[in-house]
This record gives structure tokens, C-alpha cells and sequence, in this order.
């Protein structure tokens, strides 16, 4: 039966309302501001006191960008860069969830504790030996050593793990009397199932490496492999900022994820509710 709404009800949700809107702001506010500054002048931008709005609009930082680096080189390995690493992470951690959800086999449990108690070891303590494997293999300077490393993530093998433990077995018991291989029962039956989860996972991912700028700058040395985030990093120095020329590329760096998360919400929402309330 519907709830109606109320007087009390509406006078008790106004403040919480209010305070939400007041939080989103506080999240908003540094990206409008970097977003403003990016049409800015460096003058302007050093300027005191601050102004939010800029007094003139220019697109210098723009032409700067594209002019000291080879911007849309960079653009490319991002996309081969996060592409890569999506597409190889949801089958695996897809795969690797579904089989901790509905296979039984021995060691189940302590091989999916090994594989959680991985998400508490810090990153910068496994990569001089990740390096050195990656290294041996003879993937260094390559996008294979860029990709291969970043697929399987515990918290991903996780997520996908609650996401498929709440699709009834009897379902897969099913599929199998009525003649479907395993990998038809995954593919066909199980994975539309939780195409929420998938499509997060897919977010999360592109983000992560989209953003990531520890390990591209580790595995790589040659100019013409660098990501848009190490060559970003090439307007940050030790002893001087480029501010302009900064902002303008965090900006067109902000872009594709900004598209991208807002055709992906409404899965991406749903998704991280559903795999949070599934054990």
C-alpha cells in the first residue's frame, strides 16, 4: 500500500534535503572552480583575491596544452589503456564471481579469504615486484604491461560475487536439464541476470584507469606510450605550476568520465546498491 505524505513527514525531510544539497555542493564546488579556471589567464588564476567567474574568458590554456604535449596521443593510450583493462576485467572478475557464487569445490573458502585479504595490501607494496614480472616477461613499454596487471581486482571479484549470489541456483540446475554448457548457462542466463553489477564494474574500472597515474608512469619510459594522466603531471613540476595549461587538461580529462557516468547512473546506482545488500 502507498505511504502518503504528510505535513510532519515533509517539515522532517526539508533539513535532511537541505543538508544533502549542501554536501553536493562542497563535492561540486572544486570542479566548477578548476572547470572556470581552465578559461581563465594565469594571471588571473594567481590573482588575490580569487575570483570564481572569470573577468575574461580565453581558450590559451587550450592551445598551450595541445601545443607543449602530444595531446591526443596521450588521449589514445588512456582509451587503449582503460579499454583494455575493462573489457579483460569484466570476464575475469565476472567469471571469478560466479564461480566463488555457484561452485562448490575444495579450498572454496580459503581461497576466497586469500583473495579478499589481497585488498588489504597497499599498492606501492607490491609494485617493485609486480614491475620486475612484468619486466622479465618483456611486456615493459608495452600496453599489455600496462593492461594485463590492472584485470583482476579483489574488490571487483567481490562485488560480483554478491551480485551473482543473489540469482537462485535452482535457475542454473535448470538451464543444465534442459541441455545448456556452463559457459551458455554464464553468458546466456547468469550474466543478464546481474547487468547492473556488470555495468558498475565496468564504470569503476574505466575510471580507475583512466585515472591512474602511479603505474603507467612505473611500466612505462617511452613519450609516445604515456597516458593522459602522466603527461598531465608534465604541468606539475617541483618548483613551479602551470596552472593554465594544468586546469585546461584536467578539464578535457574530466570529460569522457563525466559522459560517461551520467549514461551509466542509473545502472551504476542500482548496481552498487544491489551488490551491497547481498552477502
Amino acid at each position: 500500500m502507498k505511504r502518503s505524505c504528510n505535513g510532519k513527514d515533509i517539515i522532517v525531510s526539508i533539513p535532511i534535503f537541505l543538508l544533502l544539497v549542501f554536501l553536493a555542493l562542497l563535492v561540486l564546488v572544486p570542479v566548477i572552480w578548476m572547470t572556470f579556471s581552465a578559461f581563465k589567464t594565469e594571471r588571473e588564476i594567481l590573482s588575490w583575491p580569487p575570483t570564481f567567474i572569470p573577468k575574461t574568458y580565453t581558450v590559451e590554456n587550450f592551445i598551450d596544452v595541445q601545443n607543449r604535449i602530444p595531446i591526443m596521443r596521450y588521449i589514445i593510450n588512456s582509451i587503449i589503456y582503460a579499454g583494455g583493462t575493462t573489457a579483460l576485467a569484466l570476464i575475469v572478475n565476472s567469471m571469478a564471481g560466479y564461480a566463488y557464487a555457484f561452485y562448490e569445490f575444495k579450498g572454496k573458502t580459503g581461497f576466497f579469504l586469500m583473495t579478499l585479504a589481497t585488498m588489504m595490501v597497499p599498492f606501492q607494496v607490491i609494485m617493485v615486484p609486480l614491475f620486475l614480472v612484468v619486466f622479465k616477461m618483456g611486456m615493459y613499454d608495452s600496453y599489455w604491461g600496462l593492461i594485463i596487471p590492472r584485470v583482476a581486482v579483489a574488490g571487483s571479484i567481490f562485488m560480483m560475487r554478491a551480485a551473482f549470489s543473489g540469482i537462485p541456483k535452482e535457475l542454473a540446475e535448470a538451464s543444465r536439464i534442459d541441455g545448456l554448457s556452463e559457459m551458455g548457462i554464464f553468458w546466456k542466463i547468469m550474466l543478464p541476470q546481474v547487468k547492473s553489477a556488470v555495468i558498475t564494474l565496468g564504470i569503476l574500472s574505466v575510471n580507475g584507469s583512466w585515472n591512474d597515474l602511479l603505474w603507467p608512469m612505473i611500466i612505462t619510459s617511452k613519450t609516445e606510450m604515456r597516458t593522459l594522466a602522466n603527461g598531465l603531471a608534465l604541468f606539475v613540476g617541483q618548483n613551479t605550476i602551470e596552472y593554465g595549461a594544468a586546469f585546461a587538461g584536467a578539464f578535457l580529462s574530466l570529460i569522457p568520465m563525466f559522459v560517461l557516468y551520467i549514461v551509466g547512473q542509473k545502472y551504476f546506482v542500482e548496481g552498487m546498491a544491489s551488490t551491497g545488500l547481498k552477502g
